[in-house]
């Protein structure tokens, strides 16, 4: 059965922003089925991405190191996109999916779940994922949530 199907996107301004996305989990669910995905991941345009990267030295580096991270730039491109996803069961905290993928299929069951989940009884009750947009550095970056139960393991 299909909990969730969300699309939307993202911007640079919505970076180090998360969206909250509550939903109902019924009785007698076995598993939980989750997917997560975005486009593009990384940024191709290099002269914005050294752009990007000189605008975050002034906030992060110390003026007695630019000059060094400037010099040494090309070795953090090209830059990237990155969404990550969190679960909350109607207990509480089911865990964190904080990885580099930009299609992440994750599942949650009672005896298994994908690594950064927690296995456990699904309680029926209020859930909620939440997307957190660490950064999107191009200039729009769409998402798509899908989370279903089904015993094929398909949506």
């Amino acid at each position: 059965m299909k909990l969730v199907d969300l699309q939307g996107y993202a911007a640079p301004g919505d970076s180090k922003t998360h969206i909250r996305i509550p939903f109902e989990l019924d009785e007698g669910c076995d598993k939980l089925h989750l997917r997560l995905q975005y486009a593009p991941k990384m940024l191709d345009n290099r002269e914005k991405a050294l752009q990007l990267l000189k605008d975050s030295y002034d906030l992060y580096i110390l003026p007695e190191h630019r000059e060094y991270a400037i010099f040494n730039a090309d070795r953090y491109l090209p830059l990237k996109n990155l969404i990550t996803l969190s679960l909350d069961d109607a207990q509480g905290y089911r865990g964190a999916c904080h990885r580099q993928d930009e299609l992440q299929e994750l599942f949650v069951s009672e005896q298994e779940a994908s690594p950064g989940l927690m296995a456990g009884e699904l309680v029926p009750g209020h859930w909620s994922v939440t997307l957190s947009l660490h950064c999107i550095v191009t200039d729009t970056c769409d998402y798509r949530l899908q989370i279903w139960t089904a015993e094929d393991d398909e949506i």
